[in-house]
């Protein structure tokens, strides 16, 4: 304000000291006065950052907030799996509530919201207790529709040319009226995917090295109906979402050394999920909600080598979840009380038939009960240190084991000035198995190579601190460690007691990661706008029993990556975007990966009335670098295999938006552990 009335008071000093110039015939022009000022995209708050992430990709080429989700400071997308630089693994929620959905579903849901709809994202390293979800947690926060907006949406169609060509398309829409908001996404999606490995595995056997050389490439397809619909009446809130795949199948074929064979995977109808959720706000602070989830999948497979049949087997899993919460919050002077209650049970009805003959196949039906309290406290002081801390209590119990667990979370954030803000973060995690791993099950991928389950598997916990930097609401430096008791990993094993190539999950002694991640935003004028990122870090995964042997690995890893994006005008239609990322060889409990590198460019359009429509070029992996190769060479395992897949994927998509699609007032996930395919 202070500066406005300066502004005023130099315009009328100067039309009065010369209105006798003013009243000559020369005319004189006063210089326009600009005044630029830069949107934070960063800011600070109790341990969690606020990123503007829809002015950061206002000029990318992406579509959706899947796509978008690659610009957040921090984020890896590595070939569809977002991640966060610092934290072992990251749950996507919306609006503040877990969705409870399998993470595919959950990314597919993403993949069909416009990037219209985003208001801003929420990056926590140590999430509040509140949040029913441990660890690191991506809270994306979506728009309210207005009863003055109208009917708004956008409909898409796009194309993706990998090896195989895939398509789909979607409809969003929002609506309000009165004291009720509707929100409905519909996506359409016809895929077909293609991967390619080359193995080489020297196997000791008997006294002597068989080497046993593969050449697999793998097909898949299927047809997906996502489907996420939202009606909220005052603080009452029911949503649906749910997927169904049909038409599913793929197979493989490999030839090499024993032969070649085909290995079919068909499905007994569609692949099923299914999530209904209910969730009550009341005016003093209590809130209460449930969700009951449904999934279901019926998977034959076919072994066959020439037009020999070898082996078969029938998958079945079926399961049942219900969840239950409530939280309440209080308001004590100029601190903030929570505390809450939260029971799931989970019903697992698992089995398999294997053909000619029943070894190895099993019929289960399986529980699992997850209950804890809560309670957490926040405040923020005048002299700028505001902090949640939580600890909760929970009890874990299945048909193979039980514990009780502490976990602990502390987010704090120390924000004088919005120069330099201070985060610190530390929270703990306990990562449960997958419910199909843990049987005691058999799965062949040719006659050398089978994965079999592992009922001795142990949930893990993972061990997190970070203190992070953020320098002028843009420049972070994040500082973080992570050690993970127990962690689990899955990876080739050539038994010593037959010619077989062995994959089983199992828990290590420890997985522990220590680095230093840097996100630095710049540009040049309107015409160039680039973020850089580097993170350097040390990775250690032991474990003293890995079947019959133990390893030690380790090894310092560079993570790097470039995003550039131009215009031709500071008001231009059109945008250009080219990327760069590199990673060092690095290191996966026995194995060591590679190094890998891609380089990514795309070309964002937009027209007609108010720029309505839409038409993003984007082509990822240009020089279709971005495959590891993995070399395993520790106490007499000798094997190695080199992907090659086709990472190069065009994609082009159209966007027409409807009513605008943007609100006038500007006022979900847990890792997937469904299916019979792990």
């Amino acid at each position: 304000m202070r500066f406005l009335n300066c502004i005023i008071l130099i315009i009328a000093t100067v039309f009065c000291s010369h209105s006798s110039i003013l009243s000559d015939t020369i005319t004189r022009q006063l210089n326009e006065v600009v005044v630029n000022g830069e949107k934070p995209q960063v800011k600070g708050q109790d341990g969690i950052m606020v990123v503007d992430l829809p002015t950061i990709v206002e000029d990318k080429p992406v579509a959706n907030i899947l796509e978008a989700l690659s610009y957040l400071p921090g984020v890896v997308n590595n070939n569809g799996i977002i991640g966060l630089a610092g934290a072992n693994d990251v749950t996507i929620i919306l609006n503040g509530e877990l969705t409870n959905m399998p993470v595919q579903n959950l990314y597919q849901l993403l993949y069909t919201t416009p990037i219209d709809r985003l208001k801003t994202v929420e990056v926590m390293y140590t999430a509040p207790a509140k949040y029913h979800v441990d660890g690191a947690v991506i809270n994306i926060v979506l728009k309210t529709p207005k009863p003055l907006d109208g009917l708004q949406g956008q409909v898409r169609a796009g194309y993706n040319q990998k090896h195989y060509s895939s398509f789909g398309g979607g409809l969003a829409a929002t609506y309000a009226v009165d004291d009720w908001t509707f929100d409905l996404n519909y996506g359409l999606s016809r895929t077909k995917g293609w991967n390619h490995e080359e193995s080489y595995s020297n196997h000791l056997y008997e006294g002597k090295r068989t080497m046993i050389e593969d050449d697999m490439r793998r097909i898949s397809e299927s047809l997906a109906n996502t489907i996420y619909f939202s009606t909220k009446f005052r603080n009452l809130r029911l949503t649906y979402n749910g997927q169904i795949t049909s038409d599913a199948k793929g197979w493989s074929l490999s030839s090499g050394t024993l032969g070649g064979f085909s290995n079919a995977f068909t499905y007994d109808g569609p692949i099923d999920y299914h999530s209904i959720a209910l969730r009550y706000s009341a005016p003093f602070g209590l809130t209460v909600g449930g969700d009951y989830t449904y999934y279901g999948e019926t998977r034959n497979q076919s072994l066959t080598q020439d037009d020999d049949y070898i082996f078969g087997s029938l998958n079945r899993q079926h399961i049942n979840r219900w969840h239950i919460y409530a939280d309440q919050q209080h308001r004590l002077g100029k601190w903030q009380l929570n505390y809450g209650l939260e029971y799931q049970h989970s019903d697992d009805s698992s089995s398999q038939t294997n053909y000619p003959d029943d070894d190895g196949g099993f019929i289960g039906n399986a529980s699992e009960d997850v209950a804890d309290a809560y309670i957490g406290l926040q405040r923020s002081f005048d002299w700028g240190l505001s902090f949640s801390v939580s600890a909760k209590g929970e009890y874990f119990h299945n048909d193979y084991q039980h514990n009780w667990n502490f976990i602990p979370q502390l987010g704090a954030t120390y924000y004088k000035t919005p120069k330099s803000i201070f985060q610190l973060n530390f929270t703990t995690k306990r990562v449960y198995p997958s419910f199909w791993e843990l049987h005691d099950r058999s799965s062949y991928i040719n006659p050398y190579s089978k994965v079999i389950g592992n009922p001795e598997l142990q949930p893990y916990l993972n061990y997190a601190g970070q203190l992070s930097y953020i320098f002028k609401q843009k420049y972070i430096a994040t500082l973080y460690v992570q050690y993970g008791d127990k962690a689990t990993v899955q990876l080739p094993y050539q038994s010593p007691d037959e010619l077989s190539l062995i994959y089983q999950t199992i828990n290590m002694d420890y997985k522990r990661t220590v680095g230093l991640n840097l996100n630095a935003p710049f540009n040049a004028g309107y015409i160039w706008n680039a973020t850089a990122t580097a993170n350097i870090f040390n990775q250690r995964e032991k474990a003293d029993h890995f079947h019959d042997i133990s390893f030690d690995n380790h090894k310092w890893i560079f993570y790097g990556a470039l995003n550039n994006s131009f215009k031709f005008s500071q008001d231009s239609p059109v945008s250009l975007s080219v990327n760069f990322t590199y990673v060092s060889p690095s290191v996966q409990g026995i194995a060591d990966l590679s190094s890998m590198w891609k380089v990514d460019a795309g070309v964002k359009w937009q027209f007609g009335k108010k720029r309505c429509c839409e038409v993003d070029l984007q082509v990822d992996d240009i020089f279709n670098r971005w495959s590891p190769t993995m070399s395993i060479n520790h106490a007499g395992q000798d094997y190695h295999m080199k992907v090659r897949d086709m990472t190069r994927n065009l994609k082009l998509t159209f966007i027409w938006r409807f009513n605008g699609f943007k609100p006038k007032d500007d006022t979900v996930i847990d890792t997937s552990r469904f299916g019979t395919g792990k």
